[in-house]
């Protein structure tokens, strides 16, 4: 176990962390809408330069590796380091469109589509899904690295498995299902909204039987 105050302060880092590195990610995005969508972002997406792709890819990369390093970096245990790496993530996703929205005005609204991630397809959708999918993470995360802390050592259930994986299925396919459009530049089909439901109804059973295994360890 550690003391409540340094996790406290683990997790005031690992936040700090996120939400600066969420102003870069936003004002990288702020000089590529300049050059490619002077207009306004909207679909279908515009063609961009392979070189300016490229680097895009690789962006995406170096980001992920932040990302993780941040929670390999703070946590002690493994499944710490992998909420770390969740607890970042999340804070970062949500702060990056908090920064478009300052810098920018956009989103308008949750509702509004965007460009979510290009490895190894576009995935696009309303802004609505990743701040979900960032909210569980950052709420799951949190569950864990508690348990951890306590000297509880986190071993997920195989409903906890299971629902994990088939919900985030359930939202992958929501992001790419209609990738082909969006490879040739068209406008997509609407967004499949029930998927993205039963995906956050998956998340958010497997984050019950978490806490449900956090209160029995605690009696």
């Amino acid at each position: 176990m550690i003391s409540p105050m340094k996790a406290v302060r683990t997790v005031l880092w690992v936040t700090l962390f996120s939400i600066a590195f969420a102003f870069v990610e936003a004002s990288v995005v702020v000089y590529l809408r300049a050059i490619y969508y002077p207009e306004g972002f909207a679909l279908p997406l515009k063609a961009i330069s392979s070189f300016h792709l490229g680097v895009e890819l690789a962006r995406e990369v170096a980001t992920m590796a932040m990302l993780a390093t941040v929670g390999i970096l703070v946590g002690r245990t493994r499944w710490e380091r992998v909420s770390h790496f969740m607890i970042a993530f999340g804070v970062w996703d949500i702060f990056y469109y908090a920064w478009l929205k300052l810098i920018l005005d956009w989103p308008t609204s949750v509702f509004d589509w965007d460009i979510l991630f290009l490895i190894p397809v576009p995935w696009i959708g309303p802004v609505i899904a990743p701040l979900l999918v960032s909210l569980c993470m950052i709420v799951g995360g949190t569950m864990v690295v508690r348990l951890e802390q306590r000297g509880v050592r986190f071993h997920p259930s195989k409903l906890v498995w299971l629902l994990t994986i088939v919900g985030s299925l359930a939202i992958l396919f929501s992001f790419v299902y209609d990738v082909d459009a969006t490879l040739r530049l068209l406008s997509p089909r609407p967004y499949p909204y029930p998927v993205l439901w039963l995906g956050m109804i998956c998340y958010l059973g497997a984050l019950y039987s978490v806490s449900a295994l956090g209160r029995k360890k605690a009696v």
